[in-house]
């Protein structure tokens, strides 16, 4: 046979013994992101999600009362529920304990035969083997009829069998897991991300306690030894005041509705603040969608609906008016969603999108009802939000038109790109960053640095408009906003085309200092309310330029926090064997002294056996010649840069309603929370 057949026979002999098949959970360790979405923090926090949500599931059945999550050191988890317990009865099919079965077999659970449970969050019987399978321990507990059940795991396989261990009181369950380190990068949770999502879930699920604790040393957690307690008799309806706490609303009654709708159990509150900003949240079982849905679809086009008779109906709009459109119906707007169904349709296991056509339908029909009927019945309230929306459609327009003259020969077009930009080589956004830095000083000290082929530079005078208080036409007539986004050239709002970016990094670059900082969180603001999708796609970065420059003699060394700049003197006094009980300087020392400034700096911040080092506190980019910029910032090989991202679209809001909005009183009290918090304050 000659020797390309042979070669030809190798290639094409694939058979039988090609095909691997992956037993019990052996596919959930292969492809974790599968199953959780990534193993980053938000696929770590998802595996307590999972687990909390059998028990709510339980509460929404109306058989637990009380959920308690505990954060426990060593990286574990604890959840406990006063449920039914999960069965522990030899299982038919498997001829095991129903326990070990569902804790090691994917989709296999009581949520599909609609007898154990009418509602639930999880509903392909995957989350708590899936869980188990991605922690390196994992115990379950069971009291069922006055009896204590237990089984441990070891990265889903069970230890042993289930085993009766002694007696109990009333039923329950208790999840103990620790989190496979071999699966994830970081397996520290974060308290204030857990705590955020069990508040929601008391919430959505009215007469239920859920208390929780961080019993985790004070070095590894960030609210170790906090307990709380979360009970809500008015469900989302309470739920829409806290969203509301900061701000000022423009009517007092909470509009709110429930309903069983053709198997579909519906439940909506909203209120109107006087704000530019729309807060919608949607929940299918209890499981945040925030994609939205056919829920929240049907939602909006009764809202649209409903508020366009009513203003046509009371002459809020004349004959020959538009109606409103959606994004004047929303304006100001807080809403919760609630909708709860038998055979959920999520888009993927992480259930970010509702897919149910029947949870439009029927979420449409009953609030298009109940609200045109609340407006009825309630006129000031009617009048209000008729003035609102109104008065959100007459600016919509005003700031289209100035949009239209602004942008008509500008960004959607190719306009001229500004003169301060230092546009880089490449055409490729995907290589291509831009640096957006304060002033020109800095500018100019990032120009020289910069690798011209993929580095643009972009200098903004001065601190830009605070876009949280301004609506889209006055923006547009900032000339530091409308140099960005011509050179962003993607246009802007609900213009705005991702497709069409320049750059996929787009870096703000400014001072470590107050004005820096507030500079920074102008133009976060920015790309949060007017350019969501470069945050979302992960192309919104802030550098890291370093504070310090220490040096002795020939070397040098870079400190970017205080505390860091004190485990550089101690490395670097180490390599020197400085005598820290001395002020003797060796005579080889080149440069051996510091000025009164820095001795007084090094003093009061370090100690006196550290004389001899030269310390530099940058006050500014501009401070920095171009070669110390590109080899501490702006070097891809060795800069830091910080990936900005959505963790919390919610709680984003609120931040930056409180922050950057105008009312004052919620401003002072959070400076005031958190002022004990700041370290180094910079004036």
């Amino acid at each position: 046979m000659a020797k390309n057949d042979k070669e030809k026979e190798q290639k094409s002999d694939y058979g039988a013994k090609d095909i691997f098949v992956l037993e019990g959970l052996e596919p959930v360790r292969k492809r974790p992101g599968m199953y959780i979405g990534s193993t980053g923090p938000d696929g770590l926090h998802h595996l307590v999600a999972e687990i909390v949500d059998n028990a709510i599931d339980e509460a929404m059945a109306g058989y637990a009362k009380n959920i308690e999550v505990t954060l426990l050191p060593k990286n574990r988890v604890r959840v406990s529920d006063d449920g039914r317990g999960i069965p522990v009865d030899i299982h038919k099919q498997t001829r095991k304990s129903a326990l070990e079965t569902i804790m090691t077999t994917l989709h296999a659970g009581g949520k599909f035969g609609g007898g154990a449970y009418k509602v639930s969050g999880g509903l392909h019987g995957v989350g708590a083997s899936v869980v188990n399978a991605l922690s390196s321990y994992m115990r379950v507990e069971v009291c069922k009829d006055g009896s204590l059940y237990a089984q441990e795991y070891e990265r889903g396989k069970p230890k042993a069998n289930v085993k009766k261990i002694g007696k109990c009181g009333a039923n329950g369950t208790v999840v103990t897991f620790e989190p496979d380190a071999q699966i994830f990068s970081e397996i520290e949770f974060n308290g204030e991300r857990v705590l955020g999502r069990l508040r929601q879930q008391a919430y959505l699920t009215r007469g239920v306690r859920i208390l929780f604790a961080d019993q985790r040393a004070a070095k590894d957690a960030s609210m170790a030894g906090e307990r709380y307690a979360f009970y809500f008799e008015g469900g989302i309806k309470s739920y829409v005041k806290h969203l509301n706490r900061d701000i000022t609303t423009i009517h007092d009654t909470v509009f709110y509705a429930e309903r069983m709708v053709n198997e579909v159990q519906i439940e909506i509150a909203l209120q109107y603040a006087d704000d530019l900003q729309a807060r919608e949240l949607g929940f299918a079982n209890n499981i945040h969608t925030p994609e939205g849905g056919m829920h929240i679809t049907g939602f909006r086009t009764a809202l649209t609906r409903v508020l366009n008779d009513y203003a046509r109906k009371n002459s809020y709009l004349k004959q020959d008016e538009e109606n409103l459109i959606g994004e004047d119906a929303r304006e100001g707007l807080t809403a919760i969603v609630s909708v709860k169904l038998k055979e959920t349709q999520f888009e993927g296991q992480t259930k970010s999108k509702l897919g149910n056509p029947e949870a439009r339908t029927a979420v449409e029909s009953f609030f298009a009802d109940a609200f045109a009927m609340y407006l009825e019945e309630n006129p000031a309230d009617a009048r209000a939000i008729a003035g609102k929306v109104i008065l959100a459609s007459k600016a919509r327009k005003a700031a289209k038109a100035a949009k239209e003259t602004i942008l008509r020969k500008g960004a959607l077009d190719g306009m001229t790109l500004p003169g301060k930009l230092a546009d880089c080589q490449s055409k490729s956004a995907e290589e291509s960053e831009i640096f957006i830095v304060e002033g020109d000083s800095a500018g100019g000290s990032a120009k020289g640095a910069r690798d011209r082929r993929t580095q643009a530079i972009l200098p903004l005078r001065g601190k830009i408009l605070n876009v949280e208080r301004a609506r889209l036409d006055k923006m547009l007539t900032s000339k530091e906003i409308k140099s960005l986004v011509i050179a962003l050239g993607a246009a802007i709002a609900e213009e705005f085309n991702i497709e069409k970016i320049r750059y996929h990094k787009i870096i703000i670059m400014t001072d470590a200092d107050v004005d820096g900082a507030h500079i920074r969180t102008l133009l976060l603001t920015l790309f949060y309310r007017y350019y969501r999708p470069v945050v979302e796609a992960g192309f919104l970065y802030i550098a890291q330029p370093p504070l310090y420059k220490i040096s002795r003699g020939r070397e040098f060394r870079y400190a970017y926090s205080d505390a860091q700049k004190e485990l550089v003197l101690k490395e670097m006094q180490s390599k020197f064997k400085v005598q820290s009980s001395k002020f003797k300087v060796k005579e080889e020392d080149e440069n051996p002294l510091i000025d009164e400034e820095q001795l007084s700096e090094v003093e009061s911040g370090i100690g006196e056996q550290f004389k001899g080092f030269n310390i530099q506190r940058y006050k500014g980019l501009g401070e920095m010649n171009p070669d110390q910029l590109w080899e501490t910032t702006m070097d891809p090989a060795q800069r830091l840069l910080l990936r900005v991202s959505i963790r919390d679209a919610a709680e984003a809001d609120h931040i930056f309603d409180i922050l950057m909005g105008d009312e004052v009183a919620p401003r002072k009290s959070f400076i005031q929370t958190h002022a004990k918090a700041v370290k180094n304050l910079d004036i």
